[in-house]
Parts: structure tokens; C-alpha cells; sequence
């Protein structure tokens, strides 16, 4: 079996209050992106990786791959209006059967258990989303009130998001919708049943500035 990674990297900076996206800021003196496409480097399952970037960021990638002398082999390819639309497009390059799986690039602390637990789960079943249990209280709102729920009900949902590729195929040859908020939202609207993985708490999202200082910690401290 054939196994691909494909890597998301087409947010932008708004959150993070700075013009650069945050893909490409600087984290332990490598931008963001090159973290997340070496921890699949390391895979077991020696990955192909697909870096999905917007084609007015190709250039600079490429400069900075040069500046930090990045070398780790895997293919650039143009993202879409939509997040869907990138994951598509990447997708519609892979036509063998193979096992997929689709990452955040501002998911650079992920670990190379989850990777690899991940794509082998999908191997065997179909499909594995990384989770966790939320640790807060959950409160939902209700027109103006909010009422207390249940976490034990409730997921946070991660990536790696993986499938086999057939399933990933039919799913995305659905018409795109407001409401496919990850690719489990599409692959289940299609009909297939969900699997969830145990996820990481390092696993983290970088969004906010101090999400930089969090992933620096935990990269340092998975070093040691």
C-alpha cells in the first residue's frame, strides 16, 4: 500500500497579528511549516508529502526552503479558494489506492506515534480522526441562554484526518458546503462512518501568538 501526507497551508496571519502567515513564521529558528513536514519525514511509512500552499506563496517557499537549506523531498501544490478546494486539488494528483492523510501545517508538534498510529488505523478501518476529550466545562448556547453539557459527550477534533483513498475520492466529489468544516465532515456526509483516534495534547493549533511560545516549549522539551 501506498501512503501519502497532505500538508494544509494556506491560512493567513489575522489571528496571529502579523502580516506573514503563520505557516511561515519562525518557530526554534525554522518556520512553522518545515517542522510539520519533518515530523512525517520521519514516518515509518515514508510518506509522499503534498505541501498545499496558495500560488502567490510558491516563490517564497521556495526561497525559504533555500535560505534554511530544506531539502526534505515533497511536492508543492496550489491551493484552492477553500480549504476543500486545496485538499481537493491535492487528492485529484494521487491515483493510485493508497492510505491519505491530511494535516494542519500549523500542527507542527505532532508526534511520530500519532502518525504512524493514524495511518495504520485507516489501513485497517477506513478512516482515523485524531481526538481528544476537552478538559473545560462546556456550556451550549440556546437563543440568548447558554445551558451546561456534558463534556464526556463531546470531542475536540484534531489532525491527522486519514482515509483510504477511495473513500476520500467519492467523498470530495461532493459539491462544496459551508458546512464541511474538516475533511470527517465531508468523507461522513458522503454516508461512511467516522473513526476516532486517541489524539495528542501537544498536538496544538497554532492561532495565537502565544501558541509559538506553547509549541517552542513543547518541541524543546520533546528534544531532551
Amino acid at each position: 500500500m501506498k501512503y501519502y501526507a497532505i500538508i494544509v497551508a494556506g491560512g493567513s496571519g489575522n489571528r496571529m497579528q502579523t502580516e506573514t502567515p503563520k505557516q511561515f513564521l519562525l518557530l526554534n529558528n525554522l518556520p512553522v511549516l518545515m517542522h510539520t513536514v519533518k515530523a512525517f519525514a520521519l514516518s515509518e511509512l515514508q510518506p509522499k508529502i503534498l505541501v498545499v500552499l496558495n500560488q502567490q506563496q510558491h516563490s517564497y517557499w521556495n526561497r525559504l526552503c533555500l535560505e534554511f537549506n530544506f531539502n526534505i523531498p515533497h511536492e508543492v501544490i496550489t491551493g484552492g479558494a477553500e480549504r476543500f478546494h486545496s485538499v481537493k486539488n491535492a487528492i485529484d494528483t494521487i491515483s493510485e489506492e493508497s492510505i491519505i492523510s491530511i494535516h494542519d501545517a500549523v500542527r507542527p508538534v505532532i508526534s511520530k506515534n500519532l502518525i504512524d498510529t493514524t495511518f495504520r488505523y485507516a489501513l485497517k478501518n477506513g478512516n482515523a480522526i485524531a481526538a481528544i476529550k476537552p478538559i473545560d466545562s462546556i456550556r451550549k448556547k440556546n437563543g440568548e441562554e447558554t445551558e451546561a453539557v456534558n463534556r464526556e459527550d463531546f470531542f475536540l477534533v484534531q489532525t491527522p484526518q486519514v482515509f483510504n483513498s477511495v473513500i476520500l475520492k467519492k467523498a470530495y466529489d461532493l459539491p462544496f458546503s459551508n458546512n464541511f468544516t474538516d475533511d470527517a465532515s465531508v468523507v461522513e456526509t458522503n454516508g461512511t462512518k467516522i473513526n476516532l483516534v486517541e489524539g495528542e495534547r501537544n498536538n496544538i493549533k497554532i492561532t495565537y501568538p502565544i501558541d509559538l511560545d506553547i509549541a517552542e516549549w513543547f518541541l524543546n522539551k520533546n528534544a531532551l
